[in-house]
């Protein structure tokens, strides 16, 4: 892998850091637990039209790893993981289909991750009712998708590799 590509996603995670921190200072409840922004998925997102998937992956993994470590904890990790494999597998898709822009995709990626966390909630707390968040949650993904998926497409134009 070259110099400037590895620079570029050291800026990547760097930065993808510096959002989960700031999104862990902003109060956002509304009821509904774990309903967060979702900040730093504005440059996973955009890593996934700049670069490789697998590069934007790896630099969500380490991203979830580092800020659980560094802002949260282990029950964190977990749930951030299921719902970033969940956002991952229908972006990846999605994104595939050259008419979708950048915009639907992230909100799609967006109730994805909600999804893949509520998977993982009804896994842990061992309580299939915990699917009546999901309403709430999948909404609160299309709009902070929308919105991720608008800061995604300035990424692009102004990071294009």
């Amino acid at each position: 892998m070259p110099a400037k590509k590895i620079t570029f996603l050291g800026f990547a995670l760097a930065v993808a850091l510096v959002l989960s921190y700031i999104e862990s200072l902003i109060p956002f409840f509304f009821g509904v637990p774990g309903m967060k922004l979702g900040l730093a998925n504005a440059m996973v997102c955009s890593l996934l039209y700049i670069t490789s998937w697998k590069e934007a992956a790896a630099v969500n993994l380490l991203r979830i790893l580092l800020s659980g470590l560094l802002f949260g904890n282990a029950f964190s990790i977990v749930y951030s993981l299921g719902g970033t494999f969940v956002s991952l597998i229908i972006m990846l898709a999605l994104k595939q289909i050259k008419e979708l822009s950048p915009i639907l995709v992230s909100a799609c990626g967006g109730m994805g991750h909600n999804i893949g966390q509520i998977l993982v909630a009804i896994l842990v707390m061992k309580s299939v009712y915990l699917v009546y968040y999901l309403p709430f949650l999948l909404t609160s993904g299309v709009i902070t998708g929308v919105l991720i998926g608008v800061i995604t497409v300035g990424v692009i134009r102004r990071l294009k590799l």
